[in-house]
């Protein structure tokens, strides 16, 4: 078998494959005799049928698809075989088909050409001597006060309050009856569907209503309105709703409620002790509460500084990296990507059947598509970095991650070799990460200084969850944020 290369761009490669005259026959005769087997025609025993009977009734046109079908797909794979070629996917014939049929004769050579993607071939301009700024992460002792702060709120009592008006911070009983303000209906009224004598908005009225006076717990207006005052007083208030409100009716326009104070709480907390720790964690003391505390935030500081350098290292290296990827590995990438934040959001009980649909396949595709060519990028970088640097895994930790892998799959079925070559590529780009901090330079600049370009990571990062909540057709039948109350808007 003759193969020829022909190098394309993005990372694929032209055949151009000659079977020889011997091989085209025996193919030949090999699809002939399986007709021979299984065709059924009446008036003659399967296996027994006569071959000019057989290519009367089953047509030569179909016998010589059958057999270029059979050719082509094995001497593909011999021809990879044979060339030791790093093919990805599955190939793209390049002849037509039809022609192949047309012309082909037993014992007569074959000739087609196919495209298969490869493996890509990295070019790294540089990777030693790079110099590149992360910001400094320090452990902050105020997020230990701040904690036990928070645990105190938690288990705090609210118990009456009298001889002073509401404030921020405390908890109100109220009732509320709210109603489009002149303004509003003027609005609606000039709408041509109007219907102002059927006009009910669910959520606008409430009883016995318990709500904390806290930023984010509902509309600003509304907290607003009930702070400063006294119990058992009524109050109009005029609270505007967002202009992206999920009812159309109240986007954008204001409601005047109706408010009556009828209970006023203030949170009693708790004093700061020993006994106070054992009710909030499996510690005897404060003190070891604390303790253990300020370790988990040490540790906590140490990662994210740890994942600041790595992420500027790993930056300046993009920049560095010239490749051309195959469409193959960027599809199953972005594949990737999605299934892990599909089931991320699953897990959040989102209903990961109505994210993919032939209309939100494409957007999809798009918004994962430079956050995959970004990943490929640096893993087939630090790989071939890997083996630049003759880096080696530790035989004991793979064992022991391969051990990990296995407990989180449970009884899901896998493919031991399979699992084991993607665990090793794993620790080996873990292992060239580990390489360039210690071969590069790091200025480390304090926390806020680089704070646009961790935006910017921060959006990289949320790509994900933001390509899949665009691809969601929300509808508005699932959510009924007005029948509860106006809290739904809080934010």
């Amino acid at each position: 078998m003759k193969v020829t290369q022909e190098k394309l761009p993005a990372s694929r490669l032209e055949l151009e494959v000659e079977i020889p005259p011997e091989a085209s026959k025996q193919a030949y005769e090999r699809v002939l005799q399986k007709f021979m087997r299984t065709a059924e025609i009446p008036g003659f025993r399967k296996g027994k049928i006569p071959r000019p009977i057989l290519l009367q009734r089953i047509g030569t046109q179909r016998i010589n698809a059958a057999v270029l079908e059979e050719v082509i797909e094995s001497s593909i794979q011999a021809a990879i075989k044979q060339e030791d070629i790093p093919a990805i996917g599955e190939f793209d014939l390049r002849s037509d088909f039809q022609t192949l049929i047309n012309q082909f004769s037993p014992g007569q050579p074959i000739s087609f050409r196919a495209v298969v993607d490869v493996l890509p071939e990295v070019k790294i301009k540089q990777y030693t001597g790079l110099s590149v700024q992360a910001e400094e992460v320090k452990y902050n002792p105020q997020r230990v006060e701040d904690t036990l702060e928070n645990y105190r709120s938690q288990l705090a009592t609210l118990v009456p309050v009298e001889g002073r008006p509401a404030q921020m911070g405390d908890t109100v009983v109220v009732d509320y009856d709210g109603h489009l303000t002149e303004e509003s209906l003027a609005q609606l009224r000039e709408q041509e569907d109007f219907d102002e004598a059927n006009l009910e908005i669910p959520g606008l009225q409430q009883s016995d209503f318990q709500l904390e006076l806290k930023e984010g717990r509902f509309l600003k207006a509304f907290l607003d309105g009930i702070v400063g005052m006294n119990l058992g007083e009524q109050k109009d208030v005029i609270v505007p709703f967002p202009e992206d409100y999920v009812n159309t009716t109240l986007a954008g326009r204001s409601v005047v409620f109706s408010i009556t104070l009828k209970e006023l709480k203030e949170k009693e907390l708790p004093d700061l002790d020993d006994d106070f720790a054992q009710d909030v964690s499996d510690f005897d003391t404060l003190a070891e509460l604390r303790e253990s505390l300020e370790k988990r935030f040490q540790e906590e500081a140490e990662q994210a500084r740890k994942a600041n350098g790595e992420d500027a290292i790993l930056n300046g290296l993009l920049e560095q990296i010239e490749t051309e990827l195959p469409e193959t590995l960027i599809n199953q990438e972005i594949q990737t990507l999605f299934a892990t934040q599909a089931l991320r959001l699953s897990e959040q009980g989102i209903d990961i059947n109505r994210l993919v649909t032939r209309e939100t396949a494409p957007a999809i595709q798009r918004e994962f598509r430079p956050q995959a060519i970004e990943r490929l990028k640096l893993f087939t970088a630090l790989e071939d970095i890997a083996k630049r640097e003759q880096l080696q895994v530790d035989p004991e930790k793979l064992q022991a991650q391969i051990t990990e892998v296995k407990k989180s799959l449970g009884n899901k079925p896998y493919d031991p070799d399979r699992l084991k070559g993607i665990v090793e590529k794993d620790l080996l780009r873990e292992q060239a990460v580990a390489w360039l901090l210690e071969h590069n330079t790091i200025e480390w600049v304090p926390e806020g200084t680089l704070s646009q370009e961790d935006d910017e990571a921060a959006a990289i990062e949320d790509t994900e969850a933001a390509a899949i909540a665009a691809a969601i057709d929300t509808d508005p039948e699932s959510a009924d944020p007005e029948s509860a109350d106006p809290e739904s808007t809080a934010s």
